[in-house]
């Protein structure tokens, strides 16, 4: 009696209307539940991904004030909360004498900078129509201007959370907390992974965070040297020449720094603003240009980058440039400065993996041959 009891409940269990005993049916609800999976996995990425890329801003910040500190520490035997401290008062101190240096030395000529812009992109028109080139220049100005439209649409539309002023602020404020006590913050990661992967995870994080100190190094040497050799080339070197000095030339060695922190694409921006100035002055001033331009940036190409690169993740500059145009569109500023040290934390997280998988089939292959 119990078997034939047992028998009607599994012959009732069999055609259960949630049971599916088709396996066909089955595969395919399997695949629809891995597909709105995916789905929902890239809707919270998109979600979420505002608030990381701030906290991945304020681990390059960290990073930076971690840099200086260890640095500092080679001399200074003390505390890292006081280096940390020197550190930011040293930064604070620069830019409060830059922006000094700035609204009191070139505030005139960066009034005067749009117009002379704005001027020299009409001759160019103008001799472009000069050849045979078609140009209309009021729906040139219409094209730019939704050009521009657009991209402010897009960073309104991705702000997210927090506005401009407020995210720098979260930047500052959580970079300064970890770089105060990055050993902390680890630990707290650590610690949600299971104990068998904990080792491998302070090694990748000890590669990382070497690996964005020298890239932040590289980088802060690279704005330097640009800014310096451009202003020694535009307003000491010229009139030495006979070519006279290059107008603003404080105002775009200012630029020409704070743009290489934006590989490549910097590079470019600022190049079109020293030569368009420069033609401003006469021909033989903007070839003078053309050519400081060349020299800093191919100074800085084959001298301060390899240099740094050695010590660092060489990435290829077409890699670095498309993945600065997408994180640019889809995060506006903040992505476009935080392309480049994104993409190297991927190339090394990356070659750790590698790394891991030839380890563990090395492991194997011992374990097997024993």
């Amino acid at each position: 009696m119990a078997d034939k009891t047992q028998d009607i409940h599994e012959a009732d269990l069999g055609t259960s209307p949630s049971r599916i005993n088709d396996p066909h049916i089955r595969q395919e609800i399997a695949r629809a539940v891995v597909w709105v999976g995916v789905v929902g996995a890239v809707a919270l990425a998109v979600w979420i991904a505002r608030p990381l890329l701030v906290i991945f801003g304020a681990m390059v910040f960290a990073s930076m004030i971690d840099g200086g500190a260890r640095l500092l520490g080679r001399a200074l035997p003390i505390a890292r909360a006081w280096r940390v401290a020197i550190v930011l008062a040293a930064t604070v101190a620069f830019l409060a004498w830059l922006g000094y240096f700035a609204g009191s030395t070139i505030s005139q000529e960066a009034a005067q900078f749009p117009e002379i812009i704005e001027r020299q992109v009409g001759e160019l028109i103008s001799w472009a129509r000069s050849q045979g080139f078609e140009i209309n220049q009021p729906q040139l100005q219409d094209y730019l201007g939704n050009i521009g439209s657009g991209i402010s649409t897009v960073t309104r539309a991705l702000s997210g959370l927090v506005g401009g002023l407020a995210t720098i602020v979260l930047i500052l404020v959580i970079g300064v907390y970890v770089a105060i006590d990055p050993q902390l913050y680890e630990r707290g990661v650590a610690w949600m992974l299971p104990s068998e992967k904990r080792d491998r995870f302070h090694v990748t994080l000890a590669r990382m965070g070497k690996t964005m100190r020298r890239l932040m190094a590289g980088r802060l040497l690279g704005m330097l040297v640009e800014a310096v050799f451009t202003y020694i080339m535009l307003g000491v070197v010229a009139p030495m020449v006979g070519i006279g000095a290059v107008p603003m030339a404080a105002l775009l060695a200012i630029l020409t720094g704070l743009l290489a922190f934006i590989p490549n694409l910097g590079a470019i921006i600022s190049g079109l603003l020293m030569v368009l100035v420069g033609f401003s002055g006469g021909v033989e001033m903007g070839i003078y240009t053309i050519t400081v331009y060349f020299f800093v940036q191919n100074f800085d190409g084959y001298v301060i980058i390899p240099m740094i690169a050695k010590k660092t993740v060489d990435l290829a500059p077409a890699l670095v440039l498309a993945f600065q145009l997408i994180m640019g569109i889809l995060f506006g500023i903040l992505g476009l400065f935080l392309a480049d040290p994104l993409l190297a934390m991927i190339k090394v997280a990356l070659e750790r993996r590698a790394e891991q998988a030839h380890e563990n089939k090395r492991e194997e292959v011992a374990t097997n041959g024993a």
